[in-house]
């Protein structure tokens, strides 16, 4: 089922699990694939910017977007298509859509500047991937450079018909996503999805401003799921509360270079993944921070279960 502008709900950003030697694991993949379906997650988005999708060639960047593809049963799939040319692009599109992906999602390339520079792009990139692929607008100045106004927001997704979604990463982006539903109050802009990442750094309060859910990577995406759901049910203590538990390790998850270390790592002492690996280049994470990290997880499973971990030494099944 192809993605539409009602999407809502936690979309779980994956990252991409590697050997020791840098190999593509598949049946972490699989194992990944599987824990999300089995807790909850609507949808996963694989090779995001935190799934090392630039260490890829092109056949292992379909290779993977496939596995997932097909490994899921009810979750839609988005895949990570940006690229530096549209071939790229649009061999990776197709590919996915073939392979029964629900949409694709293109970030901006760091060299655009001027706010025409970046209507031009995406227009010209939903043009290379072609009308009737439903796509993802990622909107991450803190990495990626680029800085989208509200107002050009709207001008892209009215440019747009097949742009669907924004993933919304501004930081502090919050009056943004208010300034994005009075635009449509007032019809000035027409349905978008709207879900949040940044690691959920802010998903509290960007529920309440009026998002439709998250679509990041923490290790606990149960967490983004309840946050989401309290938050809709209309349980704001409840919904702070237990994100408030989990924010420590939320923010330690965060730190630009590190960030992606932890996650794996988390993830491996889940028996999620098989093993913490990048892909070089890439960040290890030192005894300290493992311990650092164990600490934050004791803390957090005080008031959650489920960060209760036992050691593990490989992926389940």
């Amino acid at each position: 089922m192809k993605l539409t502008a009602e999407a809502k709900g936690t979309f779980a950003i994956a990252p991409t699990p590697f050997s020791d030697d840098g190999r593509i694991d598949e049946r972490s993949i699989d194992r990944l694939t599987d824990f999300y379906e089995e807790v909850g997650c609507d949808g996963v988005t694989v090779l995001g910017i935190l799934g090392e999708a630039p260490k890829l060639d092109a056949a292992e960047a379909e290779q993977v977007a496939v596995r997932f593809v097909k490994r899921a049963k009810t979750m839609q799939v988005i895949v990570g298509v940006s690229a530096p040319g549209f071939a790229t692009m649009r061999s990776l599109a197709k590919a996915s859509m073939d392979a029964g992906a629900a949409g694709v999602m293109i970030a901006p390339p760091p060299s655009l500047r001027t706010d025409d520079q970046i209507t031009g792009y995406f227009k010209q990139a939903a043009e290379a991937i072609g009308p009737d692929i439903p796509w993802v607008l990622q909107d991450y100045p803190l990495t990626l450079s680029v800085v989208f106004t509200p107002a050009v927001i709207r001008k892209i997704v009215m440019d747009n018909a097949n742009c669907v979604m924004l993933k919304h990463e501004d930081w502090p982006g919050l009056e943004k996503i208010s300034t994005l539903r009075n635009f449509q109050k007032d019809g000035s802009l027409r349905p978008l999805s709207i879900l949040c990442g940044n690691g959920g750094l802010f998903l509290d309060f960007e529920m309440e401003r009026g998002a439709d859910g998250a679509m990041t990577g923490y290790a606990f995406p149960e967490l983004l799921i309840d946050v989401v759901r309290l938050s809709k049910e209309g349980k704001r203590d409840a919904a702070h509360d237990l994100f408030d538990a989990h924010l420590p390790l939320i923010r330690y998850e965060q730190q630009p270079g590190a960030g992606l270390a932890v996650r794996k790592y988390v993830l491996q002492k889940r028996g999620i993944i098989a093993s913490s690996a990048q892909r070089k280049p890439g960040a290890t994470i030192t005894p300290a921070a493992r311990a650092e990290v164990d600490y934050l997880l004791s803390r957090v499973a005080k008031v959650d279960k489920r960060a209760n971990l036992q050691p593990q030494s490989s992926a389940a099944g």
